[in-house]
């Protein structure tokens, strides 16, 4: 249904259901005080840790840190994006979900983001065509017939060709009247550059040419965007649409929609390294491959999978480079590891791909060596010890300096204890001084998974992520005591950016009142104003932006938590006073940033004066 759904009805939905009920009717509780309580229904445990507030219509599980209110329950428990849930909710209680239009510039970019998909679903239906009619459709054929695809397969993935020549799509969209500038916001043609332009109509060419077209699709099976492997020998060997107001890389992973199509329920995914792997292995029966999309395996990617099922296996090469990136892979895994989940490491015989290996062992063999694949726990002691010795005392420390950060990063736990016991075991140290070194030891920085090392990836592009700014990677810091509302002159009792995240997360509409250009923030170094400015960049892009959108952001990621616990506390603000109370935050953060730059000015120009001091008093 189109339209937005009315902010006033959501709030009112929220007054009307009880938490209580919506959960209990999921997770039986047992009342415990004014509370509620119950085992988590996200994490395997064995004392309950899972609380529940009527008070505050909020959950919070103390164990892996799950929380929210009765929409994000239900949105977590079962599955569903914010809308169905909306439905749901509204079903329980006997309500119709009323749509409202959106303000105008939220209809113009809906509207453009549409014109989008149109172009990128009508590109998709002429690629397909002409892989049936078009004369280089042979060599396309020979080639998929040839890694063992049939026509079924081809059909489920809706695999199409790109014929030779330069502007075959282009005049196929012209046709149908898409725009060109919506075709190269697209990322369906190229502008040519002004000298190259031989007539007026020669402005672009197609980016893809002579190439298998594998689409990719969102949750919702819309086509968003392509990958092209080339046919002869052209470079590179695959080539990405860019990312555009539609497709997002760090987000997307190709093969998912075909995946739960084939599978309402999965009950594990294989992260494979390229477009044919997953195809292949689907041809196979096995049908729960996916890949990432010419970037890191982040967070993000790892949450979307393990909302879906409890098991991930990421599959390797055996060669150093396949190595290497499985322990990226790992160290990328570690926060995501609440109790209940599992990751496992599957590495291939040298000079193997699941696409080779599948067509010679068949689905049981591959299957088989899933079955096989290393536990984290176990891939990550054996990849530790291999440059320290646990018998000798310099070996028990290198090994304690390097696995105790990286446990550290592990959600607090039944697994993160299971961890240190290990650890304990085969150092043979007791548990208590491997606590106390927890406790002294600062974590890991998080990392990302390597990119794929022989799959879809635009070479001539740095991979990257979405979760890959310092917002994400940085640890936050520790909230103060609750603010009091800021006025000029007033001192403010916790950080700023602090301040400023908590008002956006109850207002994201302040984000429309931010002027001029924030990006001198950075230099100010803090992990909060980071986040401020990814969460404002993200809010500006939809002037109806809601609170969970703000949240569903951040998901799965450490500030994501800390959204969270942050939304939880009550404001003493009034929200009359919370848009002065914004201004007056963003106000003090660029006075900050102006005084850090001209303290950096100043000390770039003392810098000849004190090297001239240095010399001369050692000359002395």
């Amino acid at each position: 249904m189109a339209g937005l759904i009315p902010q006033n009805f959501i709030d009112d939905l929220l007054s009307r259901v009880d938490i209580v009920d919506v959960i209990d009717k999921r997770v039986k509780l047992r009342k415990t005080g004014k509370n509620y309580s119950a085992c988590c229904p996200f994490h395997q445990e064995k004392t309950p840790s899972f609380s529940v507030e009527p008070e505050k219509q909020f959950y919070y599980c103390f164990g892996c840190g799950a929380a929210g209110n009765a929409l994000g329950f239900v949105m977590n428990f079962d599955h569903k994006e914010f809308p169905e849930a909306v439905e749901t909710l509204a079903a329980d209680c006997g309500l119709s979900v009323p749509r409202e239009e959106r303000s105008p510039a939220g209809q113009q970019r809906s509207s453009e983001n549409n014109e989008l998909l149109t172009s990128l679903q009508q590109a998709n239906l002429f690629y397909q065509q002409q892989l049936r009619q078009h004369p280089a459709r042979t060599k396309a054929v020979a080639y998929l017939k040839s890694r063992g695809l049939t026509g079924e397969i081809a059909k489920r993935f809706a695999i199409g060709l790109a014929p030779p020549g330069w502007d075959n799509l282009l005049n196929h969209l012209d046709e149908y009247k898409i725009k060109r500038p919506i075709q190269e916001k697209a990322g369906l043609i190229i502008a040519r550059d002004a000298e190259r332009r031989q007539d007026g109509q020669d402005t672009h060419y197609d980016r893809f040419r002579d190439r298998i077209m594998f689409p990719i699709r969102d949750s919702r099976g819309r086509v968003i965007a392509f990958g092209g492997r080339v046919l002869g020998d052209d470079k590179p060997k695959y080539l990405n649409s860019p990312e555009t107001p539609v497709y997002h890389k760090g987000r997307e992973l190709y093969g998912l929609y075909e995946a739960r199509k084939a599978a309402q329920k999965p009950e594990r995914f294989v992260i494979v390294e390229g477009y044919m792997d997953v195809v292949a292995l689907a041809q196979h029966g096995i049908s729960f491959a996916v890949a990432t999309l010419g970037t890191a395996t982040n967070t993000s990617h790892l949450e979307k999978l393990f909302r879906l099922v409890p098991e991930i296996i990421f599959c390797f090469d055996g060669d150093n480079a396949g190595r290497t990136a499985a322990w990226r892979a790992l160290q990328a895994s570690l926060p995501v590891m609440a109790d209940g989940r599992q990751i496992r490491f599957l590495f291939l015989p040298e000079g193997e791909d699941p696409d080779t290996l599948v067509r010679k062992e068949g689905a049981d063999g591959f299957l088989a060596r899933m079955n096989k694949a290393d536990s984290l726990s176990t891939y990550f002691f054996d990849h530790m010890q291999q440059d320290a010795d646990a018998s000798s005392m310099d070996g028990k420390a290198r090994l304690f300096s390097q696995s105790i950060p990286l446990i550290k990063l592990l959600p607090r736990g039944l697994f993160q204890q299971l961890m240190l016991d290990q650890l304990a075991h085969i150092t043979g140290s007791q548990r208590d001084t491997i606590d106390r070194l927890l406790q002294q030891t600062p974590a890991a920085a998080p990392v990302e998974a390597g990119p794929p090392t022989d799959g879809p990836p635009d070479r001539d592009v740095p991979p990257h992520a979405a979760g890959s700014t310092s917002a994400r990677q940085g640890q936050r810091s520790a909230a103060g005591p609750a603010s009091e509302p800021a006025a000029r002159g007033k001192r403010v009792s916790k950080p700023a950016g602090l301040i400023a995240i908590e008002l956006l997360l109850h207002q994201p509409a302040l984000a429309a009142s931010v002027e001029g250009d924030l990006s001198a923030l950075r230099q100010l170094g803090d992990p909060d104003v980071d986040l401020l400015l990814e969460l404002l960049e993200f809010a500006q892009s939809d002037p109806d932006i809601t609170t969970y959108a703000l949240l569903g952001h951040c998901y799965g990621t450490p500030p994501g938590k800390r959204l969270t616990q942050l939304l939880e506390k009550e404001r003493i603000t009034p929200a009359a006073g919370q848009a002065e109370e914004f201004s007056f935050v963003i106000r003090q953060l660029r006075q900050e940033a102006d005084k850090h730059q001209q303290r950096r000015q100043l000390l770039e120009k003392l810098k000849p004066r004190l090297r001239s001091v240095k010399n001369e008093n050692h000359g002395d």
